[in-house]
Parts: C-alpha cells; sequence; structure tokens
C-alpha cells in the first residue's frame, strides 16, 4: 500500500509517524509551545531526528470549545514555518480546513491536506482537485470544534464514520482524484464519547477493509485520560499503547506528540512481526 502525494510516494508497508507541529498558543497539549517560526522549526528538526516519518503542521486549535482563528492570522502562523519545512526532506502535512490556508501550502511545496472537516468547507474540494497528486486525509468529525463536546454522536459510531468516510470519498474520487492520494481518519474524539472512540479502536479493521489507508490520531486525546486518570502531560504511555493497538487494528499512519516513544515501540513491533514470518513468506 501507498500513499501519493505531492512530492513522495510514501511507503505504507511499515506503519508511518507523523509527527504533530502546533504553531499556535492553544492547542489543548502543547500550545503555545512551538507558536513562534523559529521554535517551530526547531521542533520540526527535533522531531526528524526522533524518526518521523511525515510532519503535520497546523495553526489553528481544533480542541473542543475553540473558535475559529481569522484566515490572516492562521496564514501568518504556518506560511513561515512551511516554506523552510518543505526543505527538510519528509513529507509534509498542513493541518487546515480553510481552502486559502490550503492553496497557499500547496503552492510552497506542501504534500498533504489534512482536513478535519474532510473538505466540506466551500472550495476545499476544488483545491485538492486541481491540484496535482497532492495526498489528502479526510476526517469524520461530528458537529463543529466550537459545540461538538456538548452535543455528541449518537448510536453506533462505526457504521456512521465509515459511511461518512465512503461518502466523502465518493465525492472526492468523482473530482477526479484517484484513491492513493486519500486517507481516512475516524476521527477519535471530535464529537464523539469514550466509548465510542474505543468502539472505533476496537473494530477500526471496519475502515480499513476498504483499501484507504487509516490515519489513528489517538495522541493524548481526553478519552485516554478518561481511563487511565492522567493530565494531558502525563499521558505518553498511554499514547503509544493506542497508536499500537491502531497499527495492530490496521492502522498505516499514527498522528502523534511522542514521536521517540512512538518510533521505539514501532521497532519492537516490527520486530515481532519479521520475527513471526514463515521462511519464504513475502508479506
Amino acid at each position: 500500500m501507498h500513499w501519493q502525494t505531492s512530492r513522495y510516494r510514501i511507503d505504507l508497508g511499515e506503519p508511518r509517524v507523523m509527527g504533530i507541529v502546533n504553531v499556535t498558543p492553544d492547542s489543548f497539549s502543547d500550545g503555545g509551545r512551538f507558536a513562534s517560526t523559529r521554535s517551530a522549526l526547531a521542533h520540526c528538526q527535533r522531531l526528524i531526528a526522533e524518526g518521523a516519518d511525515i510532519l503535520d503542521i497546523g495553526g489553528e486549535s481544533s480542541r473542543p470549545g475553540m473558535e475559529p482563528v481569522p484566515l490572516e492570522e492562521e496564514l501568518a502562523r504556518v506560511l513561515p514555518v512551511l516554506r523552510e519545512a518543505v526543505t527538510l526532506g519528509v513529507p509534509i502535512s498542513v493541518d487546515s480546513y480553510k481552502p486559502e490556508v490550503m492553496r497557499a501550502a500547496l503552492e510552497l511545496g506542501a504534500d498533504i491536506v489534512n482536513d478535519i472537516w474532510a473538505l466540506r468547507q466551500p472550495g476545499a474540494e476544488d483545491v485538492v482537485a486541481r491540484h496535482p497528486n497532492c495526498g489528502v486525509c479526510l476526517m469524520h468529525m461530528h458537529g463543529e470544534p466550537r459545540t461538538m463536546h456538548r452535543t455528541p454522536l449518537q448510536g453506533d459510531a462505526v457504521p456512521q464514520v465509515l459511511r461518512f468516510l465512503r461518502e466523502r470519498t465518493d465525492a472526492l474520487r468523482a473530482r477526479g482524484v484517484v484513491a492513493e492520494r486519500v486517507a481516512w481518519d475516524p476521527g477519535i474524539g471530535f464529537g464523539k464519547t469514550v466509548e465510542q472512540n474505543f468502539a472505533l479502536l476496537a473494530r477500526q479493521g471496519d475502515l480499513a477493509r476498504d483499501g484507504y489507508p487509516v490515519l489513528a490520531g489517538w495522541s493524548r486525546k481526553s478519552s485516554l485520560g478518561a481511563v487511565t486518570g492522567q493530565p494531558v502531560d502525563e499521558r505518553t504511555a498511554a499514547s503509544v499503547a493506542a497508536a499500537l493497538l491502531a497499527v495492530e487494528r490496521g492502522a498505516r499512519i499514527v498522528r502523534v506528540h511522542d514521536v521517540r516513544d512512538t518510533v521505539a515501540a514501532f521497532k519492537v513491533f516490527n520486530a515481532m512481526q519479521a520475527a513471526g514470518k514463515v521462511p519464504g513468506e513475502t508479506t
């Protein structure tokens, strides 16, 4: 399996680690730590040194209850970082739902559009459809960030998420975007209860069977805090465990804050997988 992006055809034969770079003052986990261009770029370089395969750069927090960031402010946050990050030798993703930010990022050389709205904002589909080969990650979100925590999804989340991602993918495929450019994110924590989030993990294979690479974003999420009792800055072990469980259930990309620890865990996982192969087996 591969993920086609603007500059890279990413081999997903082994799970890939997407390192999070929040150029924001208010993200739920690391808001303000990398808000300047200099600190964000230093963080990019640190994550690559720790083993990140992809960097995901965003300038607007999507934590529950947050107000949207004005377009010009988001552009001012992310474009200086993106301009340098595209020279670092790894695929670069822009985490944004605004078509203007997507367009500007792709023009600078970004490889992937990672959209929590799954290209439902006016003009977003057009940007991706008209840009040759850029990768796209479509995420399921119930409601919108300002209010999703007040009225979570009702019922069994798995078939609802699957139906939504299929519908959004069909819309994009109808615009000429080939399947190899598309990845799916079930949207852990985005308008879902703790139980629904863990159901999506337990039954993630239902999503993976459609053949689109699944991107899992469990890092430091509140559902991990709900079951461990740990505050956000103490959830590294829980986050790594969730990432491994997601990969075991078919995820091909994990989006994480703690790259070094996740990469170490994956080395153990990959060694086990290799040792368990029957001699002569190729897959």
